[in-house]
């Protein structure tokens, strides 16, 4: 199936690794060239030498901190600058923050909301002009399930994550007449840096394998397993496409089924 994204340009946040890395190597396969940007340069470098090799891809790394305005506008910048154009826009980065009410201060509220909301609301601003001289394009957030479904103990990532489920509801509206399409994924358990580092901090029980099984157990997912890193990387290939032009203003779920909410 061809998703008619040759010649596109799109821009990656949170790129390094995980869902980031999987969804410039998508893009990239389907012939986008992907800015990529992450605040650490050596695994940004290095993943965006993988992908390009992968893909034969154009893929330019940017370190940045998405929290910082400033870095946010010079990726978007790097972008036009490169290539001309822009078309796509993902917001992946974040990392999960999660504790009980009572134990979570205004700094720690206030630095995830920088990272996710903000750093998704300073790179749409940037965009979104681009966007609209090229004849429109996509921008797709990545959320989790848990801003759909918030548990105990699951501030202050899931109010973020509702935050920006709500801003991308907001501007599918806003946006469409532009023919800009806005969605998002709400991901559960998915492979990445960051369960691999939590198993590694935990003393690396069992091998990897054993520890997502485990998890995927605890969690109840009636699939049986966690998602793939690049089964989210084509579906963000896929919303941002030719054969999504009629999807948007909706979060899908990518969960194996874990969310008790659609």
């Amino acid at each position: 199936m061809d998703l008619g994204l040759s010649g596109k340009v799109a821009v990656v946040t949170g790129g390094s690794e995980g869902i980031g890395r999987a969804a410039a190597q998508s893009l990239g396969r389907e012939g986008a060239s992907v800015v990529v940007c992450a605040r650490r340069a050596d695994v940004l470098r290095q993943a965006t030498s993988a992908v390009a090799e992968a893909t034969g891809a154009q893929i330019v790394p940017v370190q940045a901190d998405v929290s910082r305005a400033a870095d946010v506008e010079r990726v978007i910048q790097t972008a036009v600058d490169r290539f001309g154009r822009l078309d796509i826009l993902v917001n992946n980065a974040g990392t999960s923050a999660a504790a009980a009410f009572e134990s979570v201060t205004d700094e720690a509220w206030q630095a995830d909301l920088d990272l996710k909301l903000f750093g998704a609301i300073r790179a749409t601003r940037a965009a979104v002009p681009h966007l609209r001289k090229a004849g429109g394009g996509s921008i797709v957030n990545v959320l989790n399930i848990g801003a759909k479904q918030p548990g105990a103990r699951s501030v202050p990532t899931s109010v973020s994550r509702a935050a920006g489920m709500a801003l991308l509801k907001a501007l599918s509206k806003e946006l469409g007449p532009d023919k800009i399409r806005v969605n998002g994924i709400n991901i559960g358990l998915i492979k990445s840096g960051q369960n691999h580092r939590r198993w590694e901090r935990m003393g690396r029980p069992g091998t990897l394998d054993e520890f997502y099984a485990e998890n995927a157990r605890s969690m109840g997912i009636p699939l049986g397993r966690v998602g793939e890193a690049e089964e989210v990387g084509d579906l963000i290939a896929f919303l941002c496409s030719s054969r999504g032009a009629f999807i948007s203003g909706v979060s899908i779920n990518m969960d194996g089924g874990a969310s008790g909410v659609i």
